[in-house]
């Protein structure tokens, strides 16, 4: 309450003051060249106090409205656990938005009866404008993921949920609504989707419409696969067959690197591309691969190479292979060894017979 009465009352006083002086002040009805000058120094005074005090409501408003952008950026991609299901996992973003972290990048990792699903995801554009994508995509992942029991059946949720949202979009932005013509128009809009499953064995299954592909991180780094993605969501309905790729498997101590387009595409003031695969090669070389680690380092490097903020969002996930098979109890060793010195025994008493 005393912020909006400072907010409403401090450009009166300064108007009052300017106004008192006007009518109030002999100086100020003079004509000589010092009154002028006092008079002009005054109404600068107040005027620079105005300009001042705009300035700083404006800031504070759009510092208010970062925040609460960024709150909702932070739901959206809310932060992943260290570890699911025997994975562990790192994950990071850099806007392409001055001051803000909200970008078009989105992903999600949840344990399912199904095995472990990932998605990776980059919709087009960035800022507040992709939040609502963002939202409309990864809302019916984490639903579909636990319900369907095929991947395919995943992703065709993930497309009728992307056609809602532009259907309601479309219809907000209709001139009839009087809104402004939308900067990004509904039929330009798409999302790629990378969905990558997981199974207890480490086995790796993938449907990929438009994404980078994954890398696999061992020693070196290589990309899970070289197969065409589809084409992104939003741009052709999907065919109706949608056969799922396996990837081989992700044996323990090995890691994938998930990533959006923003890495790979990032430049320098040259023109050169971000070496993104040396640059995961060089941060998974020491085994084990600290998830953490890698995310550290490709951004240092990133922000190295460019010497800027990126021009297009850039999102990272690590996934480590966490599983292994757990040793025998000395109890349990115990156990299996009793029967096998009671048939030992059983048999020196034969022999004595």
């Amino acid at each position: 309450m005393i912020r909006r009465v400072l907010t409403l009352g401090l450009p009166a006083v300064w108007g009052a003051v300017a106004i008192t002086y006007k009518l109030a002040c002999p100086l100020a009805r003079e004509e000589s060249l010092g009154a002028r000058i006092v008079t002009s120094a005054v109404f600068f005074a107040v005027g620079t106090g105005l300009i001042f005090h705009a300035r700083r409501s404006l800031l504070r408003e759009l510092r208010q409205v970062r925040e609460v952008a960024g709150a909702a950026q932070n739901v959206l991609l809310r932060p992943l656990p260290p570890r699911v299901e025997g994975l562990a996992l790192a994950a990071g973003r850099l806007s392409a938005s001055r001051g803000a972290s909200v970008g078009g990048d989105l992903y999600e990792v949840v344990a399912t009866d199904h095995g472990v699903r990932v998605v990776m995801g980059d919709v087009r554009g960035h800022g507040l404008a992709a939040i609502g994508t963002v939202a409309a995509v990864l809302g019916s992942f984490r639903e579909a993921a636990h319900d369907e029991p095929e991947l395919p059946l995943v992703l065709r949720r993930l497309e009728r949920a992307l056609a809602r949202h532009l259907r309601e979009r479309a219809r907000a932005e209709h001139p009839a609504c009087g809104g402004d013509p939308p900067k990004t128009p509904v039929s330009e809009e798409f999302v790629t989707v990378l969905l990558l499953e997981i199974d207890r064995d480490g086995g790796i299954s993938a449907l990929n419409c438009g994404h980078p592909w994954p890398h696999l991180l061992s020693g070196t780094a290589r990309p899970l696969t070289d197969s065409d993605p589809l084409p992104p969501l939003g741009v052709f309905p999907l065919p109706a067959d949608l056969p799922v790729l396996g990837c081989g498997r992700l044996l323990p101590g090995e890691a994938l690197a998930l990533h959006t387009d923003g890495m790979e595409d990032a430049r320098d003031a040259a023109g050169t591309f971000f070496p993104l695969r040396a640059a995961l090669t060089d941060a998974a070389r020491v085994p084990p691969v600290s998830p953490q680690g890698v995310i550290r380092a490709l951004y240092a490097q990133l922000l190295r190479h460019t010497g800027r903020l990126p021009t297009d969002d850039a999102a990272l996930l690590v996934l480590r292979n966490d599983r292994t098979r757990v040793p025998p109890q000395q109890r349990e060793a115990a156990c299996a060894a009793r029967p096998a010195m009671e048939l030992s025994g059983r048999r020196r008493d034969e022999r004595r017979r």
